[in-house]
């Protein structure tokens, strides 16, 4: 195989390689060799694979992988870095496009040097104040789907929060099989602050910053917690992120996701000299 051009970026630490995918000869369904190039040490190492491709309702398709080689519908920061590259790469020319997504088609708008600004797809599903079974205890917390589903606990320290055990056994509760669930651990500070850290699936592990888990935290905030809008979301890695939209009939409409994205550096790898595993005798 020919070697592959790519870029790394990250959207408010959450890190991406995107990949120019037009000629759509990127092996999409060899998931062992899309997590070997998400990996780290022997691959790239990232939170996502993300590549531009030919679509026929928008002005190009977003195709987004997580670490594991599974294609999600739709990643927060990822689509925010992916219409900065395609502005780069000259699939837009205008700082406003539209994307295809498997979530549907997203609005984004570079707002000013180093900020992209997406609107997110309408939440569904909201179950406000459920409890999920464990063993040995009832974690009580909030669900909605931002593009992908999101299970927010409260908490009073972010800092203190066990996300990476308690994250884990509430993304593969039976609650919610067979697909699991992303799990983001909120502290909010009235009235326009909240603190996130989340347990994203498809990672399998803590990840720097979440885009629909932002949007996910904000969307629960403002319509059980009293908080308002816009929300200022600070992720992990330190970065901030705006959730902003409308109120229509008590509950929020219109979302939009605004933060930092930044270019860290590109390069070229052969995708067959990749090391995807052997299994051991």
């Amino acid at each position: 195989m020919k070697k592959v051009h790519f870029t790394k970026m990250h959207g408010a630490g959450n890190d991406f390689v995107l990949i120019d995918d037009r000629e759509e000869t990127f092996p999409v369904h060899d998931h062992l060799r899309l997590a070997a190039l998400a990996t780290a040490h022997t691959g790239i190492a990232c939170e996502g694979v993300i590549l531009v491709q030919p679509s026929k309702v928008a002005d190009f398709h977003m195709a987004f992988f997580n670490p594991d080689g599974t294609e999600a519908d739709l990643c927060g920061n990822g689509a925010r870095c992916v219409a900065a590259f395609a502005r780069e790469i000259g699939v837009v020319r205008s700082p406003a496009m539209t994307f295809h997504t498997r979530a549907g088609l997203v609005d984004a708008e570079i707002v000013g040097p180093g900020s992209v600004k997406v609107w997110m797809p309408e939440p569904r599903h909201r179950r406000y104040n459920m409890q999920v079974q464990l063993p040995g205890q009832a974690v009580t917390g909030d669900f909605v789907e931002a593009g992908v589903p999101h299970f927010i606990v409260q908490c009073t320290s972010v800092a203190a929060a066990d996300v990476e055990h308690l994250g884990r056994e509430l993304r593969l509760a039976e609650t919610f099989a067979p697909d699991g669930t992303n799990v983001d651990f909120v502290q909010y500070i009235p009235p326009r602050k909240a603190l996130v850290r989340t347990y994203e699936r498809g990672v399998e592990g803590e990840s720097g910053a979440c885009g629909t888990g932002a949007v996910a935290v904000a969307i629960v905030g403002v319509e059980t917690k009293g908080m308002s809008l816009p929300l200022r979301v600070r992720t992990s890695q330190g970065y901030e992120l705006v959730v902003d939209g409308d109120w229509r009939q008590t509950k929020g409409t219109g979302f939009t996701l605004t933060g930092p994205v930044k270019k860290v550096f590109e390069g070229e790898i052969d995708l067959d000299s990749l090391d995807i595993g052997t299994e051991m005798e």
